[in-house]
Parts: structure tokens; sequence; C-alpha cells
């Protein structure tokens, strides 16, 4: 798209020192999990850790407008209220991690809508932020923490065809190198693994090059952990065509990864995913379908697909084939989270 049809979003809205002070502050409070598996504790007491539904398409149907390149990354600055409040929801429906809303926000991306580095550092920064502020006022209320865990805040990292916003994350065709993917990933990752969150959401990965590349990252980044989820073209294969069994097994290889997977993949496909993950890793698999809808890029629009009946029974399917790690992607949202969470957690 034309670069004037998006006219240049304004910022005077940051305020940096403030940010970081909110960001330190996050940082200290998951200091404690640095040297250590957060997921751990969820699953060795409950079972599962239930994961959130869609951001934006939660956002959007809240009335949120985002046919725009930066999509969910456009409230950050436009609405962070509304961004904070989904995730408490989430929070409240039983999920223990929120994901934040850093899928679509890029250095190339901002810099595209007038931001500077700093400028997109501070955005990036904001939304661990927003995601850490909602999960303290879900914890602040004593009522809330029956039965529960302190939940997880997990920053995520899109991929490269995320901020293309053509659909290419559901392909994997970018026809670029190594070299730019690490250019692309590398101080994006690095911000946003210092940004106060428990964990990295590498997410929607279509290509074995890709997770390459995020793998030797996250190398990179001290104490950093993550878990790396893969879109999927059909029960075999993720998006570029390579095998997801060998994609699993390159995660699996990783002392970063605490956990292996799919998203964002039609749901009717997850069964046999988690199947394959299974047997070939001894990590938690996670999978985070989609509602089964298809994404079309032009017009931004969702388009009939095919899906499932009764997504919370799909749901007891996955982590009866052993996913222990259940939530949902775009199209799905509190209400569907809510049933997974009294589906699996043990209390």
């Amino acid at each position: 798209m034309a670069r004037s049809s998006y006219p240049p979003l304004i910022a005077t809205w940051m305020d940096p020192v403030s940010d970081r002070n909110a960001i330190n502050a996050a940082a200290a409070r998951s200091a404690k999990w640095a040297d250590a598996d957060p997921i751990a504790a969820f699953l060795d007491r409950d079972g599962a850790l239930i994961l959130d539904g869609g951001l934006a398409t939660e956002l959007e149907r809240r009335g949120a407008d985002l046919d725009d390149p930066l999509w969910s990354a456009r409230l950050l600055i436009e609405n962070p209220d509304l961004i904070r409040q989904v995730h408490h929801d989430y929070y409240a429906a039983g999920a223990d991690v929120a994901i934040t809303a850093s899928y679509q926000a890029s250095f190339p991306g901002l810099a595209r809508r007038g931001l500077s580095a700093t400028q997109a550092a501070a955005l990036m920064t904001r939304s661990v932020r927003l995601a850490d502020e909602a999960r303290e006022a879900f914890w602040s209320g004593l009522a809330n923490r029956a039965g529960r865990q302190r939940p997880l805040v997990a920053a995520s990292i899109g991929p490269y065809g995320a901020h293309l916003h053509d659909g290419s994350e559901y392909r994997g065709d970018y026809g670029v190198s190594r070299a730019q993917l690490s250019d692309f990933h590398r101080e994006r990752m690095a911000v946003l693994g210092g940004a106060g969150a428990d964990l990295l959401a590498c997410e929607t990965i279509p290509s074995r090059l890709e997770a390459e590349v995020l793998l030797e990252l996250i190398e990179e980044l001290p104490s950093a952990r993550a878990w790396l989820s893969f879109s999927c073209r059909d029960g075999a294969h993720i998006s570029d065509g390579t095998s997801f069994a060998d994609c699993v097994a390159l995660a699996n290889a990783s002392s970063r990864i605490v956990a292996v997977g799919l998203n964002c993949t039609p749901p009717q496909y997850a069964e046999a995913l988690v199947r394959e993950a299974v047997e070939v890793a001894d990590k938690p698999v996670l999978v985070y379908p989609n509602s089964g809808e298809r994404y079309q890029a032009v017009g931004n629009r969702w388009l009939p697909g095919e899906g499932v009946d009764d997504f919370v029974e799909s749901a007891r399917r996955w982590h009866a084939a052993g996913a222990r790690l259940v939530g949902g992607c775009c199209r799905t949202g509190p209400r569907e989270i809510e049933g997974i969470a009294r589906a699996l957690r043990r209390v």
C-alpha cells in the first residue's frame, strides 16, 4: 500500500523516561525467572498452561479499526487503554499468559510511519508495560488468586512477513537472505528481550530459515527464554512446505526454547500436528490455532474456512494428544479461553 494511504502517526504521547521506569520495574519483578523455565511451575501444578486468545481480532470486535499495516501495534499509539483492557480480560477469563501487542511492531514498519528508532523502541517496550499493568491489576484482586498462579507476560516476536502486511506470514515466501532476516529481527528481539517480559513468544513462523535465524539470535540475549511456534499449511508441514517434525526437532535442540508447537493454523490440523510434535520433542508442546477462517490481506478480511464445531472440545483433544500449552489465536476470544481454562486446569 502507498504510504500516503496512512498518514504518519504522531508520537508526542511517548515519554521515554516514564516508559523506561515502568519497564525497569517490570524487569525487576521478572528477574527471578531469568535463569529458570517460567512455565515449569504451571505445568507441574496445573497440568496445563492456558494461553490467551486473539488480540488484534478481539480489539476489532470491540470497535478498533486495524485496517492498517501496523495492525494491533497501531493501538499502542492511539488507544493503549483498550489493549490493556483486553489483556486484563484474558487473565480474568483464565489465561496464564498475555501475549503482547508487539507482533507487528518493527523498526522498518514504524520508520515508515515517521517514528525514530528511539520512539519505535519505546513503543515496543510499551507493549510489555501494558500487559504487565494488566497482570498487576488482575493479581491485585485477592479473589482472582484462588486456584491460580501469578500469570506471565510473553513478548510477541512476529515473523518478517507480518511487517509486509501481505499475508506472507502464512506462506514464508519472503525472498530475503539469512542476513536480511537477522538484521530485521536482531534489534527488536534485543528491545523486547530486555523489556521485562517473562519470555519471548516467537510466533506464526512460516519458514525454517526464519526459525534458524531466531534460534541464533536468542543466543545473543543473556538468559532469555522463548517459545517457538509455527504457522502450518496442513497436518504435516509448516507454511513454506518444510516438514513440521523437522522444524520441531530444530527448536527442541535449543536450550533457550521452553516450548515448541504451532499457532494461527486452521484448527482441523492441530491434533495431527500436536501428535507429530510430541513424537519429536522432549519439551512441552504448545498449540493455539485460529478459528479456521482464512485471512485475506487484500482488504484485510477474514473469509469463511473449515473450522471445528466446538473449539473447547477440540482443545481437550489437543491436550489429550500431548499439548501442554493451549489457547487460541486469531478470531478466538475470552469466551473460548474461559472454556479451555475450565476444561484443562487442575484445581
